[in-house]
């Protein structure tokens, strides 16, 4: 199999090496063989798909220095080395020295598959987390701030863009956790306004009382504890960007007063008459639709058509399945970062759960598992299926985006290489290409 980890097995006797060699081929492993570790050396490279076998006790350079070499060269290519019979001592010291595994003499050519098995899944996890590494340092601008490549996400970028340089005010829906903040922080960073300040305010989080001194300021003397002048938060955003989340939350008497800044373009500070002009750009964020709002007359008419002049609705995650490996390995790279762990590797059954999970906290949660995840609070299976989201559709069109995700990931990482993906779902190459044919997928469009 073209994508399939090669194994390069250094073994001076040849009928250990030919009974080696032809274990591993049974196996269904690539095999590359040499008589002696200097041979072998040439052929270990940064980055290749192969594993190390090799023989401790070699004639010229043994088992161990070739160890020495492969870990300088790379640390994380698997090195398995084959020890005499009660050599426990050197097994100790080349584990610490970064060898994978060891293997004693004399031993059953199922044991030597096994650990070679165990070796070459880690190397193919390596290889794929660094790819993935590769594709996110490789995005730029709002690619890099919007991560993700399926369809829904892809129209958000496109939204943004074409908004950005518009004075348009902008509405922008949806769930908890979907991202709404930074969707209002790209269209600011993709604008003329860029330069200028993003101010955000959470219209929530604000008392009634306070409300017109932090967003219009006061002079000093105003009230009682105005020691001095105060600029406000829409003065403070003037000629930049001011976003308000949480829009639907704040008091129908607030809403007014906001209203006839957006009218007007002028704050009059609390303790003063004088008007002070200001031009920012407002991006307002809802869990709810406004219009359903008004319609229940919890939201005034006439600011909500002065706000919903653009919409721009983010998906759950739910609905975009095929960006969680791509957003999780970014998030589990951070938290590595922020928390100086190594960044650990995700394997199949664990992408898997992941992309099974319904996500009602949407990507923030999927931030807060990764970051768990960094940190060794989960253990091997996440056990995420324990809150269940209503189906929004048919049982059918879940399964159906569900595989059709999974097999786009998994081509993704084989590089478009239909059988390694087979392989790797478990599914015979007759049915993986029927279902390629009934999703209506290509696996060379993932090369």
């Amino acid at each position: 199999m073209l994508d399939a980890i090669k194994v390069l097995l250094v073994e001076d006797d040849a009928a250990v090496r030919i009974g080696s060699e032809q274990a591993l081929q049974l196996a269904g492993f690539p095999v590359e063989s040499f008589e002696s570790a200097e041979r072998a050396v040439s052929c270990i490279k940064p980055g290749m798909r192969a594993i190390v076998v090799s023989d401790v006790k070699l004639p010229g350079m043994d088992g161990l220095g070739l160890l020495r070499h492969v870990v300088d060269l790379e640390r994380d290519i698997p090195v398995i080395l084959v020890t005499g019979h009660g050599d426990v001592t050197m097994a100790v010291n080349a584990m610490r020295a970064g060898a994978y595994d060891f293997i004693e003499k004399p031993f059953p050519s199922e044991h030597l598959a096994e650990v070679v098995s165990r070796a070459a899944e880690k190397r193919r996890l390596t290889l794929e987390v660094e790819t993935l590494r590769n594709r996110l340092r490789n995005w730029a601008g709002i690619e890099a701030a919007l991560l993700g490549h399926s369809p829904l996400i892809e129209q958000v970028r496109h939204t943004i863009l074409d908004l950005a340089n518009t004075s348009a005010n902008v509405v922008v829906i949806g769930e908890t956790g979907t991202g709404k903040e930074l969707v209002a922080r790209c269209l600011h960073e993709q604008s003329n306004r860029r330069d200028a300040r993003f101010v955000a305010i959470n219209c929530g989080g604000f008392p009634e009382e306070l409300f017109e001194s932090e967003m219009f300021g006061h002079e000093s003397g105003a009230f009682t504890s105005a020691n001095k002048r105060r600029i406000g938060k829409v003065e403070w955003a003037n000629e930049g960007t001011l976003f308000l989340d949480e829009i639907d939350s704040l008091p129908m008497s607030l809403q007014a007063k906001l209203l006839r800044v957006l009218q007007e373009r002028q704050i009059e500070r609390l303790g003063s008459n004088d008007l002070i002009a200001v031009d920012c750009r407002v991006i307002v964020a809802s869990q709810e639709d406004l219009g359903e709002l008004v319609k229940q007359q919890r939201f005034r008419s006439d600011l909500y058509y002065r706000l919903n002049v653009a919409v721009i609705e983010l998906p759950p995650l739910r609905e975009r399945r095929e960006d969680i490996p791509t957003l999780f390995e970014h998030f589990v790279l951070d938290a590595a970062v922020r928390y100086e762990r190594e960044a650990p590797i995700v394997s199949a059954a664990q992408l898997s759960e992941l992309m099974a999970y319904s996500w009602p906290g949407n990507v923030r949660e999927l931030h807060n598992v990764a970051d768990r995840f960094v940190l060794g609070l989960l253990g091997q299976q996440f056990k995420l299926l324990k809150v269940l989201q209503p189906p929004a559709r048919t049982l059918a069109d879940q399964v159906t985006q569900f595989e059709r995700a999974l097999i786009e990931e998994i081509l993704r990482r084989h590089r478009g290489n239909a059988s390694a993906a087979s392989e790797a779902l478990g599914l015979p190459k007759k049915t993986f290409y029927d279902k390629l044919h009934r999703l209506n997928l290509a696996a060379e469009d993932f090369r």
